[in-house]
C-alpha cells in the first residue's frame, strides 16, 4: 500500500481524459532518419495564440516553437524522433547541432540535455535551456519546464508541467509517449499504460509506444510474453531498418529464457548498426545466463573496447567482474570488483563508482562486512554528485536504505533497520518519487517479516515489483499466510525478471543456510 504515492497520484491527470474539449487537431507524422516525407504542419486550436514570427513554426505541426531556424527545427524534431527509439547518442547529436544553428533555442538545450540524461547527462545543456526558458513560447515553456523539472528530480513541479502539457495538448503523440514513458519509469504502470493505448487510439501504428507496450506486458502486473512479443514484432515491421526493435525482442526473449532466440534478434539489430551498445551487452549478458562463460568474457570485451563513453565501459566490466561469481568464484569476482572500483574513482564517473560499490557490497562473503559497505556508501550519496542527477542520486540512497534494512532485518539488528526505514520515509516524502517509495514499503516489509507479522510484511513487499528480492521474500511470506496460488503469481512475477544482475544472482543462488533463514 504506497501511502505517499496515493498524495503523489491525486496530482496527476486531474484533467487528461476530460480533455477533449480542448479538440486539437490531430499532431503530424514524426520524422524518420528512414526518410518518410514531412507532414504539413497543421494548426493547432490554442487560446494561448502565438504572435508574429513565432506562429511561422511548429514542432511537428502542433507546439509553437520560438526559433526563427528551419533547420533547427527539423534537427529537434528528428532528434526527438531518434530519442524514442533509443538512438541516444545521435539524439543528443542533433539536438546539439539544433543548438549551432539557433544558439537561443531552449528547447533544443532541454532535449540534449534530457536526451543526455539517459547515458552521460550535460549539465550545461540543462543550465542554458533553464536560462533561455523565458525567450521560448508559452506552449514551449510548458515541454522545456517539463524536461527540466523531471532531471532535476522537483517531482511535484514536473507533475504540474505534466498535467499543463496534457491540457493543452491531449492528442500530440509525442508529448504523450514522452510523459508515459517518465511514468512507467517511476513505475506507475497502471496510469503509463493508459496514456499509450491513448496514443494507440490516435495513431495504432506509431513504433515507440508499441515498444513500450511490449516491455508492460511482461515487465507489470500477469506476464504475458507472447502478447508482449507481438507487440515488439509490431514494432519491427514499422522499423525494420532500426536497431532498437530487434534489441528489444532480443532482451524480452531472453528475458522468457529463449536465450537463442534472444542472440538472433541481437545479432540482427547489429546488422543495423554495428556497435549499438545495447545490443552488444544484451549477447553478452545472455550468454552468462546461459552459462557460456567464455563466450560472456569475450563479449563483454567487445563492449569495452567499442563502449562511446566512460559509464557504457565501466558497465560493461562491472558485468564482467560478475561473471566470476556465476561461475562459483566469488572471491576472485571480489578483487576484480575492488580493482574496478579503483578504476572508476580515478575516472570519476559517478554512476559507475555507485554501480560499482553497491554490487560489491551486496556480494560481501558476511552481513557484518556488507552492512559496513553499506554505511559507507550511504555517506557517499547523502549529498548532491557533480555528474549524477538528483532523481537519480534519491533513487541510489534509496536502494541502499533499503539494502541496509533488508540485511539489518536478517540480522535481527532491529534499531539498525528501523533508522534506515526512517530515513527513507522522510526521503519519500521529501522527493515524491514513486521508487523511493516502493523502497520504503520493501524496506518496511523485510522489518515486519522478520517480526512474524507476515499480512502487512506481504503488503509492503508487493509495492517494490522490480526487485527480485523483494518478490522472492513477498512469496515466502504469502506461502506463510496460507496462499499457495498468491505465492505462485509471485513466483511467475520473479520468474520474468531474469537478468544477469546482482539481485538476481543473490536470489538464485543464496547459499542454503539463508534460504532457511529467510523462511
Amino acid at each position: 500500500m504506497n501511502r505517499f504515492a496515493v498524495r503523489y497520484l491525486l496530482l496527476i491527470f486531474p484533467s487528461l481524459f476530460a480533455a477533449q474539449a480542448w479538440a486539437q487537431q490531430p499532431p503530424a507524422a514524426h520524422v524518420e532518419e528512414t526518410g518518410r516525407k514531412e507532414a504539413v504542419p497543421a494548426t493547432p486550436a490554442s487560446p494561448i495564440a502565438p504572435i508574429g514570427p513565432i506562429a511561422q513554426r511548429q514542432l511537428f505541426g502542433t507546439v509553437p516553437i520560438a526559433t526563427k531556424s528551419d533547420d533547427a527545427r527539423k534537427l529537434l524534431e528528428k532528434s526527438i524522433d531518434q530519442y524514442e527509439n533509443v538512438l541516444l547518442d545521435m539524439s543528443v547529436s542533433n539536438a546539439h547541432q539544433a543548438t549551432t544553428k539557433d544558439p537561443h533555442f531552449a528547447l533544443a538545450y532541454a532535449v540534449w540535455s534530457y536526451a543526455a540524461n539517459r547515458t552521460q547527462p550535460a549539465t550545461e545543456a540543462l543550465k542554458r535551456a533553464k536560462a533561455l526558458a523565458s525567450k521560448a513560447t508559452p506552449d514551449e515553456q510548458l515541454l522545456i519546464n517539463w524536461m527540466v523539472d523531471v532531471q532535476l528530480g522537483d517531482n511535484l513541479a514536473a507533475i504540474g508541467a505534466m498535467n499543463d502539457l496534457l491540457a493543452r495538448f491531449p492528442t500530440d503523440k509525442h508529448v504523450l509517449y514522452l510523459t508515459s514513458e517518465w511514468l512507467y519509469f517511476q513505475q506507475d504502470y497502471g496510469r503509463a499504460r493508459k496514456m499509450m493505448e491513448k496514443i494507440l487510439d490516435i495513431d495504432p501504428n506509431f513504433p515507440p509506444v508499441l515498444n513500450m507496450l511490449g516491455y508492460s506486458y511482461i515487465e507489470t502486473g500477469d506476464p504475458d510474453p507472447a502478447k508482449a512479443v507481438s507487440f515488439l514484432q509490431r514494432y519491427a515491421s514499422l522499423e525494420p531498418n532500426q536497431p532498437n526493435p530487434q534489441d528489444s525482442l532480443g532482451e524480452v526473449l531472453r528475458i522468457a529464457g529463449d536465450d537463442q532466440g534472444s542472440l538472433e534478434h541481437y545479432n540482427l539489430a547489429l546488422k543495423i548498426i554495428t556497435n549499438f551498445y545495447s545490443s552488444q551487452i544484451g549477447i553478452a549478458d545472455t550468454r552468462t545466463l546461459m552459462g557460456d562463460y567464455s563466450g560472456a568474457l569475450s563479449a563483454y570485451d567487445k563492449v569495452t573496447a567499442s563502449a562511446t563513453n566512460s559509464r557504457d565501459r565501466l558497465h560493461a566490466q562491472f558485468q564482467k567482474a560478475l561473471v566470476s561469481f556465476w561461475e562459483g568464484q566469488p572471491e576472485l569476482g571480489r578483487k576484480s570488483l575492488d580493482s574496478l572500483l579503483e578504476l572508476a574513482r580515478r575516472q570519476k564517473d559517478p554512476y559507475a563508482q555507485f554501480e560499482i560499490a553497491f554490487g560489491r557490497a551486496q556480494l560481501s562473503a558476511d552481513r557484518a562486512s556488507e552492512l559496513d559497505q553499506l554505511r559507507a556508501l550511504e555517506v557517499s550519496v547523502q549529498k548532491p554528485i557533480v555528474g549524477m542527477s538528483e532523481p537519480d542520486r534519491n533513487i541510489s540512497l534509496a536502494s541502499v536504505l533499503r539494502e541496509e534494512a533488508r540485511i539489518a532485518s536478517a540480522s535481527g539488528q532491529t534499531d539498525l533497520a528501523q533508522e534506515a526505514i526512517a530515513k527513507l520515509e522522510r526521503s519519500a516524502a521529501i522527493t515524491r518519487d514513486l521508487i523511493v517509495e516502493n523502497n520504503y514499503e520493501s524496506a518496511r516489509g523485510y522489518a515486519l517479516f522478520a517480526q512474524g507479522d507476515f499480512a502487512n510484511a506481504a503488503d509492503e513487499l508487493a509495492s517494490d515489483p522490480h526487485s527480485p528480492l523483494a518478490l522472492q521474500q513477498l512469496a515466502i511470506a504469502q506461502e506463510k499466510l496460507g496462499s499457495a496460488s498468491a505465492a505462485e503469481s509471485t513466483r511467475t512475477r520473479l520468474k520474468y525478471q531474469r537478468a544477469p544482475t546482482v539481485e538476481w544472482y543473490l536470489t538464485t543462488h543464496a547459499p542454503a543456510s539463508v534460504t532457511a533463514e529467510a523462511q
